[in-house]
């Protein structure tokens, strides 16, 4: 079976959790840079890894990279590409997205448009046609240009992978599906201890740690780009990719997963996503206020998105609110506390000093996740 580069984006931060999941999924790693890490994998790798990849945004296929300052050395270059190896005469293909990062051609609209052209007209001189009915099915083409290096890949993807397909109704600002995976990644939690999100919105915390605990992999119940691809992955590919996914749920888990929120109707949209989720039983969600915030256990985990003020209004209240989160967790005995925000104040207004603390772009937007790792339990007799 023929041997793809994969490159799979990611948030920025979290190209070392990526690059563990995809080890463990059993492909060589090549390349990692900022936002995306490159590994080698077929047309199986394709579907396992957008099925069971928590971290990543999409999966592309590597179709061909070049130099270019001038946008005829982009024409030149794209017209290079052998796209009839990938593409079929009927099939719809387009440049949904162009990024350019310290390079001299910095226009994505003009970036698109010219690549476009260049693929036409390999396409017109490889099938001798002057015109494509572009009727069959989908291939969208992702294009990052980086110091003048120009990659261009297919995206098997489509929507990206943080949509999982459970979260059919959100908070005002929800964390990303995989975002929130990769945080509770970088704990040390284990689904055989206590973790409590006290801020939980939509439950996407809770509903992703409960997904881990039962071993459900987060693309199995959706949809991707690539499954009408048959020329280059089997439709078999997909349903044995599928059945593994199946094969490794483990329902019956014993879990202590609470998700609490101040709003009764966002404690209601995040039952009704854990539904959706298939992980309702694993999860208790509850009306309660911060100020509330205990628990007769130890040991446990507090991960959590708490409010920073995007809005001006919401601003003013935050010395208090994080006032309230470090109170409550110093009353927590031998609890740790992980917690990304935007807040720069937060540490300060907390009381508390983080043993961590690692940046991470939530989109354009510069975060902090704040890590207050406490004792480990003593080990079981």
């Amino acid at each position: 079976m023929k041997r793809y580069e994969l490159i799979a984006p990611c948030h920025f931060g979290l190209e070392s959790i990526l690059k563990r999941e995809i080890t463990d999924l059993g492909y060589d790693v090549v390349k990692v840079e900022d936002g995306r890490v490159t590994f080698i994998g077929d047309a199986e790798a394709v579907c396992r890894a957008n099925i069971f990849l928590r971290t990543a945004e999409r999966i592309l296929i590597k179709a061909g990279s070049f130099h270019a300052e001038t946008f005829e050395e982009l024409f030149q270059g794209t017209k290079s590409i052998p796209w009839e190896e990938m593409i079929p005469s009927d099939g719809k293909f387009w440049v949904t997205k162009a990024a350019s990062v310290k390079s001299k051609l910095f226009s994505p609209s003009d970036i698109q448009s010219i690549m476009k052209k260049a693929m036409v007209e390999r396409m017109k001189e490889v099938h001798h046609m002057e015109w494509f009915p572009e009727s069959g099915a989908s291939f969208p083409i992702r294009v990052f240009l980086m110091k003048d290096e120009v990659t261009a890949a297919l995206d098997t993807t489509g929507e990206s992978l943080h949509k999982r397909g459970y979260r059919k109704l959100t908070a005002k600002a929800p964390i990303a599906e995989n975002l929130a995976a990769a945080l509770i990644m970088f704990t040390p939690w284990k689904r055989d201890r206590i973790l409590v999100d006290p801020f939980c919105g939509s439950g996407t915390f809770p509903i992703e740690a409960a997904m881990m605990a039962a071993n459900i992999a987060p693309g199995m119940n959706r949809n991707f780009t690539a499954q009408s691809w048959m020329h280059l992955i089997p439709a078999k590919e997909w349903y044995e990719a599928v059945d593994e996914a199946r094969e490794e749920i483990v329902l019956d888990v014993h879990t202590d997963i609470q998700g609490y929120d101040i709003d009764e109707g966002m404690v209601s949209i995040a039952r009704e996503n854990a539904r959706l989720a298939g992980v309702d039983k694993m999860i208790h969600f509850q009306k309660r206020d911060v100020r509330d915030l205990s628990h007769s256990k130890k040991y446990g985990f507090i991960i959590t998105n708490p409010p920073y003020g995007e809005r001006i209004e919401e601003k003013k209240n935050l010395p208090e609110l994080y006032g309230m989160i470090g109170e409550r967790f110093k009353a927590l005995d031998s609890w740790s506390l992980y917690l990304i925000t935007a807040y720069e104040q937060a540490e300060n207004m907390m009381g508390i000093k983080a043993a961590k603390n690692r940046k991470i772009y939530n989109g354009m937007m510069k975060t902090y996740f704040y890590q207050f790792p406490g004792p480990k339990p003593p080990k079981r007799k």
